[in-house]
């Protein structure tokens, strides 16, 4: 059914006769006046006198105060999502209290954001892109209120990388797929560290996208070689490079993982990129994407040069059970640990010797570049939001 937003009292009404509700708010809308025509008109389904589902985008502020964050996955979520009779409302932390949020609403018609408020939503996407964020008290204080009110809330949040590895290593059926990994804390460790595997790599605990790794060897004349994105350099040995890197490796939180040698193709690295979504009381894969290392064999990132190939390409009837099964136990595991997981991707490997390697798990997976798998998110991720809002 029709609902209107007046913009000028800030106030969503209705012309239908019986009474009805928006959100999660036991409070009746107004009825709309003669002026109705005037009004912002949205088809909503109704249950029980609810309209909805309602979802709430959590997300954060740039600098100059616009808002943060993967503004096409924002839109083309609202687009799916008003198909099926549902809305989305895209805010940040400190625009929701105890009675509902100040947000902006993506019109696909007119290709165009509006400032609305709303009654609270029936559910809540996180998708806060910066870390730092989700430190801040008003994060705290609107994950309270979600608390509060009973209104899930999803991805709990970031994941440290180095709290991953030892929360993976503690679990029977996935603690065999980790490279070995220690933190980053001084000299002598990490020494003992490179002295034992050779080569090793250098990850910051609180990135993504490949940012500031490094790939770290000992050479048989003593002789330390690091390798980034962008450049290599050769060092006379450890003190010297430990003297040169100390402040970049200690001033934020590191890793150091032993190097799990990958399977190639075409002379180069590659990596599995897997989307999965919780799916009616399961965890299902949505996606499978291969990323080959191009100009650089640190990272396979698109962004640092690496290659998109379709995962059809290298298909078995092994990746495919290895895939499937991981996906089932993390997504079970890390929901168990941290809070309910609604989607997360991986980042596996595989060895020469036909080893799978569980590199990463992310929390809020950034935009797929094949498109059915993106497609496939979409329809994941909305089907979610109508199971959880209770209008499936």
């Amino acid at each position: 059914m029709n609902i209107f937003y007046d913009g000028r009292n800030k106030k969503w009404k209705h012309q239908e006769k019986q009474r009805l509700t928006l959100g999660k708010s036991s409070l009746p809308l107004e009825r709309a006046d003669a002026y109705k025509k005037q009004l912002l008109s949205i088809q909503l389904n109704e249950k029980k006198g609810n309209l909805g589902p309602l979802i709430g985008i959590m997300t954060s502020r740039k600098e100059n105060y616009s808002v943060a964050g993967n503004g096409t996955l924002f839109r083309n979520l609202q687009k799916k999502l008003m198909e099926f009779g549902g809305i989305s409302i895209v805010f940040t932390p400190e625009n929701i209290n105890s009675k509902g949020i100040k947000g902006f609403l993506f019109l696909p018609e007119r290709n165009q954001w509006i400032k609305v408020e709303t009654p609270l939503p029936h559910l809540v996407y996180n998708r806060v892109p910066f870390r730092k964020i989700e430190k801040t008290k008003s994060f705290f204080q609107a994950t309270r209120i979600l608390q509060v009110k009973n209104i899930p809330f999803f991805n709990p949040g970031f994941i440290d990388k180095y709290e991953l590895y030892l929360l993976l290593k503690e679990h029977p059926n996935l603690k065999q797929y980790l490279p070995f990994t220690e933190a980053v804390e001084d000299e002598q460790r990490l020494n003992s560290f490179l002295q034992k595997y050779k080569n090793v790599y250098l990850k910051p605990t609180l990135s993504a996208k490949g940012k500031g790794i490094y790939k770290l060897s000992l050479l048989d004349d003593g002789i330390i070689h690091l390798e980034s994105i962008k450049k290599e350099i050769p060092y006379e040995n450890f003190s010297v490079f430990w003297s040169e890197m100390h402040e970049t490796l200690t001033g934020e939180s590191y890793l150091v993982q032993e190097e799990a040698v990958s399977s190639k193709i075409d002379n180069h690295r590659f990596d599995f990129r897997i989307l999965a979504h919780y799916d009616n009381g399961k965890y299902l894969v949505t996606g499978i994407g291969i990323r080959k290392s191009k100009l650089q064999e640190i990272t396979t990132h698109i962004p640092n040069g690496g290659e998109m190939i379709p995962y059809e390409q290298l298909k078995t009837k092994e990746h495919d059970e290895f895939i499937e099964f991981i996906v089932k136990e993390l997504g079970t595991y890390l929901s168990e640990k941290l809070g309910f997981f609604g989607e997360f991707s991986i980042d596996a490997g595989l060895t020469p010797e036909g080893k799978y390697v569980l590199y990463e798990v992310n929390s809020k997976p950034m935009s797929f570049d094949e498109m059915d798998i993106e497609a496939n998110r979409l329809e994941k991720l909305r089907r979610l939001f109508f199971h959880l809002s209770k209008f499936d």
